[in-house]
């Protein structure tokens, strides 16, 4: 059969730089650091105590208040980046059959401040006998963002959460990518969202030493590809991209961002939480969405790297690279917008898909900001274009994202300008 073309219509997301698409990309683009010490908990005893937190955000001017308190707020950050989409994609839902309109999600972690409260709630009154918030279940599990969505726009089509750690909001993308071309739907809300910065979250990445613990300059903690990187810091947020058959968009006459045109998966099959060292898994993953996109490593002009600033995953990331592109490695751009936004964990790679998406539209790559210094390692080739500290302009015809995430799990989807 012959696939369907799938374009991107909508955008909507809320980060630790932003708290819609515009605000985002300018904040990038400036260079602007979302780094600042945790308001959300009293973090003065962990060993990291600055996150990237979401800021003046008033959830209750997208959500009514009663739904609020019946939703973690990794849901409340993923509903109001689906509505934002929506919006943006012009969808006058009145006329569209919404049976063919579906919602697939990434998360990694969930409903963990929820997790968290409860059972300290139950710790503390356990001699009282069992009690538990009747939403506890609901609020708590990780494929309710979905399905909050779907309820709230009375969408009736595939509904499904993906999980696989940092790489989630990638796997729903492409699962997104591929029901419209398959032609199980015409519309798909897809992306991700993730809000794990509490004493949970944090003090459990703080016990595996993954965090940065550079408490005295949080802004400048975040250094992908520099010597002095010291591991990733926390961020919470959601993206949204509404992926459409093309004839179905073209149909209603709405803007086109890019068009989606490919996706690869692959997995480490190495360790519980490190990359591969050689970078096999993300070599694979950028092979295989170069083939499923029918493109050549020289026909990608940005990757937005995983670059999580971490001393083995940056040059494992960079090698494999080198490994697939070859001298172009040296002509395409490459940055880690994490450098800014921190690690959005479940939501990274929507809204770094949605950084592409405005790469290809604008012809202009986000910096990759904090660097000070090169590092020794002879696999980090600095003859390659990180990107380092400003933003740059050039034509950016097709873009590329990689996530990776704990388990092995490797993702990476592929976008281009859009042409009849």
């Amino acid at each position: 059969m012959e696939l369907k073309r799938v374009v991107v219509t909508g955008l909507g997301s809320v980060t630790p730089v932003g708290n819609t698409p515009e605000e985002t990309w300018a904040n990038l683009l400036a260079g602007k650091s979302g780094a600042a010490p945790i308001t959300q908990f009293d973090a003065t005893n962990f060993k990291t105590q600055f996150a990237c937190e979401v800021k003046n955000l008033n959830v209750t001017d997208y959500i009514d208040r009663k739904e609020v308190r019946k939703m973690d707020r990794y849901c409340q950050l993923a509903m109001i980046s689906a509505m934002q989409g929506v919006k943006d994609a012009g969808l006058d839902l009145e006329k569209e059959d919404k049976n063919r309109i579906g919602v697939v999600y990434g998360v990694g972690i969930g409903g963990i401040k929820t997790f968290q409260d409860e059972v300290t709630y139950y710790g503390q009154h356990m001699a009282d006998g069992p009690k538990f918030n009747p939403f506890f279940i609901p609020k708590m599990i990780a494929d309710i963002a979905s399905g909050q969505i779907s309820i709230h726009f009375g969408f009736h089509g595939p509904n499904y959460t993906t999980t696989s750690a940092c790489a989630s909001s990638s796997n729903a993308l492409a699962d997104a990518f591929n029901l419209i071309r398959l032609g199980k739907a015409n519309i798909i809300v897809s992306g991700g969202a993730e809000a794990a910065i509490c004493e949970c979250g944090v003090g459990g990445f703080n016990a595996m030493h993954a965090l940065s613990t550079r408490n005295d300059d949080p802004e400048h903690a975040s250094r992908p590809f520099s010597a002095s990187r010291d591991g990733f810091i926390m961020g919470e947020g959601a993206g949204c991209l509404i992926l459409e058959e093309l004839e179905h968009a073209k149909a209603r006459g709405v803007k086109i961002y890019a068009e989606m045109v490919g996706e690869g998966a692959s997995a480490d099959a190495h360790h519980i939480t490190a990359s591969h060292p050689e970078g096999l898994g993300a070599k694979l993953v950028m092979l295989n969405a170069l083939e499923d996109a029918g493109m050549k490593p020289e026909d990608i002009d940005y990757i937005n790297v995983h670059g999580t600033s971490t001393p083995v995953g940056d040059v494992s990331e960079a090698k494999a690279i080198k490994d697939v592109f070859g001298d172009h490695a040296y002509k395409l751009n490459i940055s880690s917008t994490k450098s800014m936004t921190g690690h959005l964990l479940g939501a990274a790679g929507a809204v770094e898909a949605m950084v592409c998406v405005l790469s290809v539209q604008n012809d202009i790559v986000p910096p990759t900001i904090n660097h000070e210094e090169g590092d020794n390692d002879e696999q980090l080739d600095y003859r390659m274009n990180f990107t380092f500290n400003e933003a740059q302009k050039r034509p950016v015809n097709a873009a590329l994202s990689n996530t990776f995430g704990f388990g092995g799990h490797n993702c990476c989807v592929v976008f281009k300008k859009y042409a009849e």
